[in-house]
């Protein structure tokens, strides 16, 4: 009996990474510094101290960079910043970057 060859082919699947967007919180002359840090726990999940620095970022550079996410969720991260802010009567803005 005759053996049969099995050649199975193999793909490879690339899986490429979506772009990523920085989410910058910007300042103003209303929002505290201690909500400001307060919203960088809260939401960015970031130290006490990683916050305090962003938070200085903020305040002496006029925006502070607080992280890179695919588009979706750096969106979901400013209404969650804006929607926290307001609640809060505070004016803090976020935005997105390339």
């Amino acid at each position: 009996m005759a053996e049969k060859t099995v050649m199975e082919k193999k793909t490879r699947i690339i899986v490429k990474r979506p772009p990523l967007y920085k989410v910058v919180l910007l300042n103003d002359d209303y929002t505290t510094m201690e909500f400001v840090v307060a919203v960088l726990m809260r939401i960015f999940h970031k130290s006490a101290s990683e916050a305090t620095q962003i938070m200085l970022d903020v305040h002496q550079k006029g925006k502070g960079i607080v992280g890179l996410y695919p588009l979706d969720i750096a969106r979901a991260k400013v209404l969650q910043v804006e929607q926290m802010a307001g609640q809060a009567g505070f004016p803090l803005m976020a935005s997105i970057e390339e």
